[in-house]
């Protein structure tokens, strides 16, 4: 017997991180969060990923501030955030005590679940971040970043999901990030899992491929319990299925979700301007609305494929783009197979492109390989032979403990470098992830508090606590 599905709703920010970059203001968002809380949703993912850095680098907003004034409208419905383990919101691996500070704060501002994941499915990076949420009595999701390779395969993704039960994980999540889950496929691998572990499965997917509202609908049907989707001015392309037609398939059947189809319509309507608006902006491009089939083709996420054009017209080889594809898979087996989800996909296309741009495989190598290579972002799934290590670090120690081990006590330094700035306690937690960018959006905020206009403090040549 099936039994009702439940929905989290991705238009607060997967949806728009997938569209326009992450551009939609807290302004935009708010006067339908009240409206959207009444809806009877799952959650509602508001938080986390992208959000963090958009509001402080273009939007001259505090994330803190943004989190407070929706959870201040939405009574009812859990507010969800996407946290990359030990990287938390950012691109390299933090101290214990900032991933532990930052759980803790998230939770004290308005956040109630938390979707944990680690780019290398490396359960020691999320260790930190899960023991931080159950202390702190947040609901902790424990991701599993999908991809497919001959070492990924439903047995080795159950094993990963015993372990993040075991681990007190409250649910888990399938994060399908690049749209490569077939139908068929899911409806086997949610089947393996329902029958592993005894916490939820949630399924979150992408609509780049092509086929994400059939793969929802399989998942359905093997037991899944909880789908990620997104109202639709804001779905499909390389944002998530749409939350009202699926709503509306599933009404009248053992799984109807329970949602109104007309008030999900006037929720939809109010994003239908807003979404105008960023298409004539140019910053919603037709391109990410469409079905891009080489995602499947050649297991690359569709943010990554327009990535190796772009280096690739820099420097004038766009003819080089299909030798290119064939050597991403290469380069992937050479590192111990990723998945292919920030930051390894950057790390993987990059160097693809080098070997073939240089004519001969890893003549030059970016840092960021070298640090995969050298452990720094935790085991990969398989290990790397002998002679690529060679290859790429020679004869360089490597790291094999949790990477994090290594990294002593931040906060306190953290703290005394921005002293001059403080005006909540987060804001140390925004500088330790963003630095500089910070440090210009507390300098802004010090403007508008003294009524300064912002175009006159000059950002460049003001001298700073820190480079």
């Amino acid at each position: 017997m099936g039994k009702p599905v439940k929905i989290t709703e991705t238009v607060l920010r997967d949806a728009h991180q997938s569209l326009i970059a992450t551009r939609m203001t807290t302004e935009e968002m708010l006067p339908i969060i009240e409206k959207l809380d009444k809806v009877g949703y799952n959650a509602l993912e508001a938080w986390g990923g992208a959000t963090f850095d958009a509001c402080l680098r273009f939007l001259n907003e505090d994330p803190w501030e943004r989190l407070r004034k929706f959870k201040d409208k939405a009574k009812n419905t859990p507010l969800q955030m996407l946290f990359r383990g030990q990287n938390i919101l950012g691109y390299k691996h933090y101290a214990d005590d900032v991933v532990e500070y930052f759980v803790q704060k998230s939770i004290a501002n308005g956040i109630d679940i938390i979707r944990v994941f680690d780019a290398l499915n490396d359960v020691r990076n999320l260790k930190t971040a899960i023991k931080a949420t159950i202390k702190e009595k947040g609901h902790v999701q424990g991701a599993i970043s999908y991809t497919k390779s001959p070492v990924h395969n439903n047995e080795s993704f159950v094993k990963l999901a015993k372990q993040l039960e075991e681990m007190g994980c409250n649910s888990i999540c399938i994060k399908d990030m690049a749209g490569l889950l077939l139908p068929m496929e899911a409806y086997e691998l949610v089947k393996a899992l329902k029958e592993n572990v005894k916490v939820p499965i949630e399924l979150h997917t992408h609509y780049t491929s092509g086929v994400g509202s059939m793969t929802y609908l399989k998942a359905i049907e093997a037991g899944v319990d909880i789908i990620d989707t997104a109202l639709s001015p804001f779905a499909l392309g390389t944002s998530q299925p749409p939350t009202e037609p699926i709503v509306a398939t599933l009404k009248g059947t053992e799984y109807d979700t329970g949602l109104d189809l007309d008030f999900l319509s006037e929720c939809a309507d109010y994003f239908r301007p807003i979404k105008d608006k960023y298409i004539k902006s140019g910053l919603l491009d037709p391109k990410v609305m469409g079905v891009d089939i080489n995602t499947l083709r050649y297991q690359v996420p569709g943010g990554m494929l327009s990535n190796l054009v772009s280096q690739l017209k820099q420097q004038g080889k766009e003819h080089l783009f299909e030798e290119v594809l064939a050597e991403v898979p290469r380069v992937r087996e050479d590192l111990g197979y990723p998945p292919l989800v920030t930051p390894t996909s950057q790390i993987v296309g990059t160097q693809a492109v080098l070997n073939v741009v240089m004519g001969e495989r890893y003549k030059m190598v970016t840092n960021e390989t070298k640090a995969i290579v050298r452990g720094e972002y935790g085991k990969t799934p398989v290990e790397i032979k002998d002679e690529i290590v060679k290859k790429i670090i020679g004869n360089e120690k490597r790291i094999t403990c949790r990477p994090a081990d290594n990294i002593p006590s931040e906060l306190n330094k953290y703290r005394n470098e921005i002293k001059e700035y403080i005006e909540q306690d987060e804001d140390v937690l925004s500088y330790a992830l963003f630095g500089q960018v910070a440090v210009k959006f507390f300098e802004w905020r010090r403007g508008q508090k003294y009524k300064i206009n912002p175009n006159l403090v000059d950002m460049e040549n003001k001298t700073h606590p820190v480079t």
